[in-house]
Parts: structure tokens; sequence; C-alpha cells
């Protein structure tokens, strides 16, 4: 298999093996009008199977989504075909309109403007809990 090197644009790497399409998704990459490139399943010395997102297009992406999937990915961007800067992406304290609250008596459920906000409480095991009515997200 050959993929193409970018110019312009960013590397999501080291994503957890299986992981690579949910992120896909929720950063909407589908509707990018660039080149994208999901590879899954690649030999990694360090996780043994992984995924690879390449995104030929100098985008902006959130950050905060990548570290709920899957935090200790690492994110490479590049520009004129060289790495300019490689970051580690940990899980963000707080959540905006990324996952919803599933209580029917939460405040978001009635007032739709609002935006859905959820907390880290629980960092070891991965839990969200909405800012407003603590019901814990589904992961």
């Amino acid at each position: 298999m050959n993929i193409d090197a970018i110019a312009n644009g960013i590397v999501i790497d080291h994503i957890t093996a299986g992981r690579g399409m949910q992120l896909y998704e929720l950063l909407g990459l589908e509707k990018l009008d660039c080149s994208v490139a999901l590879i899954k399943n690649v030999h990694s010395e360090k996780l043994g199977k992984k995924d690879i997102i390449k995104i030929d297009s100098d985008i902006p992406v959130n950050f905060d989504v990548i570290g709920y999937v899957d935090p200790g990915v690492s994110i490479n961007i590049i520009r004129d075909g060289a790495l300019v800067e490689k970051r580690s992406i940990e899980m963000p304290e707080y959540l905006t309109n990324v996952i919803f609250c599933k209580n029917p008596r939460c405040i978001t459920s009635t007032e739709q403007e609002l935006k859905q906000v959820f907390r880290l409480t629980d960092r070891v095991n991965k839990v969200y809990r909405c800012i407003y009515c603590e019901t814990k997200a589904n992961t």
C-alpha cells in the first residue's frame, strides 16, 4: 500500500487500532474537500497495531474530540513537507458539544440552545459527567 506524503496538513498518529473510524466521523472529516487517508491496523512497534489519519489540508481540528476518543494520540503538523510541530493529546477537562446528556430531566433537554458541557470526574476510568445534572456520559 502506498499513501502519498502530504505537503501541508495534519497526521493523527498512534490511534488505538479500531478507533480511527470513530475519530473520522466525530471530526466530520467526510465533509472535507481534500484528500483524507484513514489507514487501519498498521504495524506499530509501540502499540502492536494502530490506525493513522492523514489530512492533506491545514484545517482546524478539535483536539478535545481526539483526547476524548483516544488520549495519547500524536498530532503531527506538516508545512511545506516538513514536520513543524508534534503534540501529544491528553483527556480534556471539559467537553463541549461532543457528547450529549441522556437524562430526559436535564435542562439541556428542554433548553435546546444550551451547550452540552461535560466535566472529567474520573481520569482513570474516563468518566465524564454533565455539568448541569451530573449524569454520567456513555463512553
